[in-house]
């Protein structure tokens, strides 16, 4: 819902979020936050699973089109 036309289906969504939620936390602590509560780590993986799809929409952007 908050990128539009990057969906994957619901197996990819469920990677795609779980993989953020890795990069989120790696990233947010290498910047010195930590993160405490539910909240926090909700934030933590939708910050991380944006990042992903930016990187993975940049890499199919340049990909030839089949």
């Amino acid at each position: 819902m908050i990128m539009h036309d990057r969906g994957f289906g619901i197996l990819g969504n469920i990677v795609v979020g779980v993989i953020g939620a890795l990069i989120g936390g790696f990233v947010l602590n290498w910047f010195g936050f930590e993160e405490s509560g539910t909240l926090a780590s909700i934030l933590t993986s939708v910050v991380g699973a944006l990042i992903l799809l930016v990187l993975v929409g940049l890499i199919r952007r340049d990909s030839p089109q089949i």
